[in-house]
């Protein structure tokens, strides 16, 4: 399963040439991730609080498109792997049918020392539901 999120791209989110810099698709796929979590009863300040912190690894991401002023987007969130310690997501940027961004991502659960740590069971049993 897919989690859906939309965006509408603001005025000073672009780049002189009137597209949206390319980094800020990488805060728009954080902000959709974080709202997943949040809507599956996880927001980061209750991980935050039981010890975990979930920190990216590593990003691939691939640009095929751009998105200009007020254009509505909608970013895709889905859980390709889900490990003892660590996940891997599937994130893409549409406009319409249009796919204009994908990206993989890993992550990792650490604690507040920032050792790694167990994905916490109801987290990883939420985010399997949720794929």
């Amino acid at each position: 399963m897919k989690h859906r999120t939309t965006v509408r791209v603001r005025f000073y989110e672009l780049d002189p040439y009137g597209h949206v810099n390319h980094s800020v698709y990488i805060q728009y796929f954080e902000a959709a991730r974080a709202q997943w979590l949040n809507e599956l009863g996880f927001p980061l300040a209750r991980l935050q609080r039981d010890g975990i912190q979930i920190v990216v690894t590593e990003i691939n991401t691939r640009y095929l498109g751009s998105a200009g002023p007020d254009d509505e987007l909608l970013v895709e969130t889905q859980v390709l792997e889900l490990r003892r310690v660590s996940m891997q997501f599937s994130q893409r940027i549409l406009r319409g049918e249009e796919i204009l961004v994908e990206q993989t991502i890993s992550a990792a659960c650490v604690n507040e020392l920032g050792r790694p740590t167990r994905v916490p069971a109801e987290l990883g049993a939420a985010l399997r539901q949720g794929r």
